[in-house]
């Protein structure tokens, strides 16, 4: 069975309640920067810091937050977290580790999105 053949870019849509409000909150807090915002569409697409990734904001009335949980690598998670912490960003409880595997600490934007942090541990020594 033929797969589908993808290219080298990827948009993560989020639904969000105030699109300006949220991008300057990617912009402030992970560097993120506006590529360009259709206000008939409401839409608002950012530039991530990983190549071919973009962030999709779009407009709807009531936000639900779901399942799509976008996960960002970090090389150093405690300076990291502590980094967003420092700027209010709330967290769900502690930063997880597996040992040898990764560590992962969940955060939510201003509308209640998960996002999380993930620092590689199978290559540290």
């Amino acid at each position: 069975m033929p797969t589908a053949k993808l290219n080298d870019q990827l948009t993560i849509s989020i639904a969000v309640a105030n699109r300006a409000q949220s991008a300057e909150w990617y912009s402030t807090h992970l560097g993120f920067e506006e590529i360009f915002s259709i206000d008939e569409a409401g839409w608002t697409e950012l530039k991530t810091t990983v190549p071919g990734v973009t962030l999709g904001l779009g407009d709807i009335d009531k936000v639900s937050p779901g399942s799509c949980v976008p996960v960002f690598g970090v090389s150093d998670i405690s300076e990291a977290r502590s980094a967003l912490e420092k700027q209010a960003v709330k967290f769900d409880g502690d930063t997880i580790t597996m040992e040898g595997m990764v560590s992962i600490a969940t955060f939510y934007d201003p509308d209640g999105n998960a996002m999380m942090l993930a620092e590689d541990l199978s290559t540290s020594n």
